[in-house]
């Protein structure tokens, strides 16, 4: 395929051809510099951001932002895949070929003969195929679940894993009983003042909150990441109150910044 053969787009259903002529093409001599220095390692952050700012574009339910960070995320699998097959590891249709597999093999309810009646089941249904693709039958029950995970994520995959077999609280108001203890015993370790037992404790508190918002069907990331946008906006209200008073935040006293708080709160 030409340089300008690629470039174009006269051929639709052939986009992820040409996406794959193209990240080839960047790659071979004469290519792009950028490009041609890469490794799977120097690529981690590049992945980890275009996951991001996907998850970010379905939050904000921008279609159109989606459908572009979709094909940012799209390009690291490409991207991968290309510096695998110059080594002769794997091949972009190889990943192809992989999940689909994946799928019909852990899908028997749809493409064998099991019986699966509701979500549940799928579920309990899937994470036997995986332990026994995986060769963990003798392993511990949890082992490797979230591995690579951002620590809240990886809390509510141990404890939805741990409830399949009925490691659970019955009921919400036994894991409120536990949060409650929980800050409790932060606050005997902080009058304490044991550092040690202090980050345990806050560890333990935070574990207990991501097991609440489990139980509410709330995803613990979601929620900080609303979090962190509500305090990002306050603190800009605050800021703006305090430039009309002729005040930067570096002049601004905490006594005054706390009263344009409470008012922005309050408003």
């Amino acid at each position: 395929m030409t340089d300008a053969k690629m470039m174009t787009d006269a051929e639709p259903a052939s986009q992820l051809g040409r996406l794959r002529a193209i990240m080839h093409r960047l790659r071979t001599p004469g290519g792009c510099p950028w490009d041609a220095e890469q490794t799977h390692e120097s690529l981690i952050p590049n992945l980890i951001e275009e996951a991001y700012e996907t998850v970010d574009a379905i939050q904000r339910a921008d279609t159109a932002d989606l459908r572009e960070e979709l094909g940012d995320l799209l390009l690291q699998v490409v991207f991968h895949s290309e510096l695998a097959e110059e080594t002769g590891t794997f091949t972009l249709d190889d990943v192809a070929r992989g999940i689909s597999d994946k799928l019909v093999r852990r899908h028997p309810h749809v493409f064998g003969a099991s019986n699966a009646g509701d979500s549940d089941a799928v579920l309990r249904q899937w994470d036997a195929i995986k332990r026994g693709e995986k060769g963990d039958e003798e392993q511990p029950y949890l082992h490797g679940t979230g591995n690579g995970l951002p620590a809240l994520l990886k809390a509510v995959k141990l404890q939805k894993k741990a409830a399949k077999v009925g490691f659970d609280w019955p009921d919400e108001a036994g894991v409120m009983d536990k949060l409650l203890e929980e800050v409790d015993e932060l606050r005997a370790a902080l009058q304490a003042g044991e550092a040690a037992a202090v980050a345990e404790e806050m560890g333990d508190l935070l574990f207990s909150l991501v097991n609440l918002s489990r139980f509410r069907k709330l995803d613990p990331e979601v929620l900080m990441a609303a979090a962190n946008r509500k305090f990002e906006t306050r603190f800009g209200v605050v800021e703006r109150a305090l430039k009309a008073r002729g005040l930067t935040l570096e002049q601004a006293t905490p006594e005054e910044m706390e009263s344009e708080w409470t008012r922005t709160k309050g408003a």
